[in-house]
């Protein structure tokens, strides 16, 4: 049975006051299904929700890390140093960080490397621009993405990750792909997936959307069959619409 997995992406929001207020608003929220949790707090403030979350079932998870170990590479963090401050789980490939930061598939596979020796769990995101799409060339940038990034790895490392499908051109816009979008391009990534390294590997691997997901659609994009949660931007910034996508399943 695949894991079933709702990770908040907060982003660049919320300082430490709103960081705890919000937290504060999620331990008082009830989850009534099986699906594991995550909110991906901003890197100052990981220490204090890994804190102010123990214990109450909600993982607290990076946006990003490097690829080194250490060195000259100012403003950075590593692995260890996420680590060492309670993170297991690292995003890594979100569709903003390959546009505004230049983030290139040779240097994701770097990154997904240095988490997986760490030990770290791995939400890898990939998914296509709006011209892709309107082109019919979005199977092939997705299957480009995972193949740069991730097929070098032998198979035993997808223990260790979770993929995550991102409509670049449904994330903050207010649009979304159709329940049967999501589903025909997670069908296809699970083929791909199989394609490489066989049915087992590929029925184990959870994959979510990462598309606009919202407490009125979650319920019919969830229910797809290969669609396992979804990774939340601005919904998840709101208790309550966070924990009804939770709730979803």
């Amino acid at each position: 049975m695949r894991a079933q997995i709702v990770a908040g992406n907060w982003k660049m929001n919320n300082d430490l006051s709103e960081t705890e207020s919000l937290i504060t608003s999620l331990k008082g929220q009830t989850k009534t299904s099986n699906a594991e949790v995550m909110v991906a707090p901003t890197a100052t403030n990981l220490f204090s929700a890994y804190n102010s979350l123990k214990g109450t079932g909600i993982e607290v998870v990076a946006q990003n890390m490097h690829f080194a170990a250490n060195g000259a590479y100012t403003g950075e963090v590593s692995a260890a140093m996420l680590k060492s401050v309670g993170v297991q789980t690292v995003i890594l490939g979100h569709s903003e960080r390959r546009e505004y930061f230049n983030e290139t598939d040779e240097m994701l596979a770097k990154k997904v490397d240095a988490a997986l020796e760490n030990n770290m769990r791995v939400i890898f995101c990939f998914g296509e621009e709006l011209a892709d799409r309107k082109s019919e060339n979005h199977e092939n940038v997705v299957e480009s993405q995972i193949k740069n990034a991730l097929f070098h790895l032998e198979a035993s490392a997808f223990n260790n990750i979770v993929l995550a499908y991102e409509p670049v051109w449904a994330i903050g816009t207010g649009e979304t792909a159709s329940p049967e979008q999501a589903q025909d391009m997670h069908a296809f990534i699970r083929k791909t997936l199989a394609n490489q390294y066989g049915e087992e590997v590929a029925d184990s691997v959870s994959i979510l959307y990462g598309g606009s997901v919202k407490p009125n659609n979650a319920q019919e994009i969830f229910s797809k069959p290969d669609v396992d949660g979804g990774l939340i931007g601005g919904a998840s910034l709101k208790a309550e619409d966070f924990f009804a996508i939770v709730n979803a399943f």
